[in-house]
């Protein structure tokens, strides 16, 4: 029989699950950076990452077979990327098994913080020399991912940078992440990351998945896009300045939270001006 504390973690980690799945249905990404920054609250990432490898793995493969009619087109856009990955991966995943776990989470927090809050304050700067960018931007993407297993923000960042229409969007970052995770979780494998418990973690997260994902592709022509993905990234934003203040406060104490705070301070300010921009849109 369960004990109150391992039914209170299946619990837990099947709602994130069915969350981050269905908004990863609707979006196209959201899945890692969802669910790890609260996942990571209660297990290392050296255990939680084979895990989420096996979950995106049929994430993104399901996200391929659903924009399938558009994987030709994007492919020219995404294939440098694609082959830039694997040295990423490679240098990541040796990290994962050396680096302590706190530093991993530090790394993870760091990372994403102002990657959410460029999103969500809109920012667009175009890069001209796209090939020459999407080199390193891969060596560098599958090396957070496989420390992290997360790349949906920076991917959606760049992508929306360079102006792909929605269909092209989603169907490069399909691609993206169905590589990456397929390196990752060769690379874990030959690493011997996979363990007891990861396993179980899987089937976790796994079976939720199944109801989420199809429900968020389903929903999505009946959301707000726009206004459901920034209230996607104010909870992401808050989730990772928790975490983060909860790692420095043990180093830092209670001030340490302040960082929460300006996180918060920041993304309702940013909330107040998405809202102002779209009621005026409206109203035109």
């Amino acid at each position: 029989m369960l004990d109150v504390f391992t039914l209170s973690i299946i619990l837990v980690f099947a709602a994130i699950s069915l969350f981050a799945s269905f908004v990863n249905g609707a979006l196209g990404y959201g899945f890692s950076s969802l669910a790890v920054p609260l996942a990571v609250l209660f297990f290392p990432n050296k255990v939680l990452n084979p895990a989420f490898v096996i979950v995106e793995l049929l994430v993104n493969s399901a996200m391929l077979v659903y924009e399938r009619s558009h994987l030709r087109k994007a492919i020219p856009r995404t294939l440098p990327v694609i082959i830039s990955l694997l040295p990423g991966v490679v240098i990541g995943s040796f990290l994962l098994t050396v680096v302590n776990g706190q530093y991993v989470k530090i790394f993870l927090y760091v990372f994403m913080l102002p990657l959410i809050l460029s999103q969500a304050a809109g920012l667009r700067r175009p890069i001209k020399s796209e090939l020459a960018f999407k080199l390193p931007f891969g060596v560098g993407l599958g090396l957070c991912y496989s420390l992290t297993t997360i790349s949906g923000p920076p991917l959606a960042l760049f992508w929306n940078n360079q102006g792909l229409a929605k269909n092209e969007f989603r169907a490069s970052l399909a691609q993206v992440r169905f590589a990456e995770t397929v390196y990752t979780g060769l690379a874990y494998l030959l690493l011997g990351l996979y363990n007891p418990t990861s396993t179980q973690l899987t089937w976790i997260l796994f079976i939720p998945m199944l109801i989420g994902l199809p429900i968020g592709a389903f929903s999505v022509k009946r959301l707000d896009i726009p206004t459901f993905r920034r209230i996607c990234m104010s909870f992401d934003a808050w989730i990772v300045g928790y975490g983060l203040s909860s790692i420095l406060a043990n180093w830092l104490g209670t001030p340490a939270y302040l960082i929460l705070v300006a996180v918060i301070i920041i993304d309702v300010i940013l909330l107040y001006y998405f809202f102002t921009r779209q009621r005026k849109t409206a109203q035109q």
